[in-house]
């Protein structure tokens, strides 16, 4: 049994004419969004082997707001996950090695959002649990969702993993 994270990158800066989207920074209430993610995942035992993440600097950011982690995982910065769509990150998912038995990828919507509707397949459609109705209401920054993979990575497809539970920011974090 293998265990995926998705996380979509925490909230970035505004858009700047000036500044290339894939240089955008996380912004403040991202810096806070991603430290309260990292204690979700440590309450949680969420911790990968291996971590593929968008070169983006926004994920790259959300990545080192994770840090430290207890046993350092492989980081593995990609710039084909740069707002990739899903599948294109199925095919990246694919080619794991079958010794990772947690993978996180750090990663960009609407792709993100997209192969967590399509890794939970009928899960996502029904939405009887309440994982499922959560990434119904989409992917915000920041969010987090957890699937157990049965199989060997090469073999993950639609309907191929079970959405466990999905950690959003808004959940996590104190009401003003």
């Amino acid at each position: 049994m293998h265990q995926l994270l998705l996380l979509r990158h925490a909230k970035a800066a505004p858009d700047d004419p000036a500044q290339l989207d894939h240089a955008r920074p996380l912004s403040a209430r991202g810096r806070q969004e991603a430290a309260t993610q990292r204690a979700a995942m440590q309450t949680h035992g969420l911790a990968p082997d291996v971590v593929l993440v968008s070169s983006a600097l926004r994920t790259m950011q959300t990545l080192a707001a994770l840090e430290p982690w207890e046993e350092t995982p492989l980081v593995e910065p990609l710039d084909q996950l740069y707002l990739a769509d899903a599948e294109r990150m199925l095919g990246i998912l694919r080619q794991v090695a079958e010794t990772a038995r947690r993978v996180l990828v750090i990663g960009h919507n609407p792709g993100l959002h997209d192969l967590a509707i399509l890794l939970a397949g009928e899960q996502a459609i029904l939405g009887l649990d309440p994982a499922s109705r959560v990434l119904a209401e989409g992917f915000s920054t920041g969010t987090l969702a957890e699937f157990t993979v049965p199989g060997a990575w090469r073999d993950l497809d639609a309907g191929r993993a079970r959405l466990v539970r999905m950690l959003r920011p808004k959940d996590l974090l104190p009401s003003p």
